[in-house]
């Protein structure tokens, strides 16, 4: 398994994963399926921001799975914090795509200079909250009742961890 940047030769593995997490999880709390213009158009964006999409392909160059992070919120003063995603193809959920795509996924964030990386993660997806903590991410927060997807109510989790040791928000990160 290799990780390395997106391109557009990965678009059609990328939507293929999404889509299967919008119809078959609570990983995704949207309920439409998108084409690859859709996700083209997201990794575009996510490009233009300065922001990664990595995958996890095989040997052969099929997709095993994608992340990629972004602004955690729209104003000035959380800009050294992002929100991740990180997705796994059904068949290859389990065996350590999404570790290696999340430890790549922390190194790109460290090497922006962000300070904290959050997840938003269903309460009851249990593999997934173990695999952040195993990163050392801390539960910091949820959110009962916060969404909907097949006819129930979801929680929302929140974890976080924290990329480097700076106490002074305008100081750049220490190398390393």
């Amino acid at each position: 398994m290799q990780i390395r940047d997106a391109g557009e030769g990965d678009i059609d593995g990328i939507t293929a994963i999404y889509n299967d997490a919008v119809a078959n999880t609570t990983a995704i709390w949207n309920e439409t399926v998108v084409d690859a213009a859709n996700r083209a158009a997201w990794l575009a964006d996510r490009r233009c921001q300065g922001y990664p999409v990595l995958v996890a392909v095989d040997d052969d160059g099929t997709v095993l799975g994608y992340a990629s992070f972004g602004d955690w919120r729209a104003f000035d003063g959380y800009r050294h914090t992002v929100e991740h995603s990180v997705y796994v193809r059904g068949d290859r959920r389990r065996g350590g795509v999404g570790r290696a795509l999340m430890v790549a996924l922390i190194a790109r964030a460290r090497a922006l200079g962000k300070h904290v990386m959050v997840g938003g993660i269903e309460a009851g997806n249990a593999p997934s909250i173990r695999l952040h903590e195993t990163l050392g991410f801390e539960r910091v927060g949820l959110l009962p009742q916060a969404g909907a997807k097949f006819g129930r109510w979801l929680d929302l989790a929140f974890l976080q961890l924290i990329l480097d040791d700076r106490t002074d928000p305008d100081a750049p990160p220490a190398a390393g």
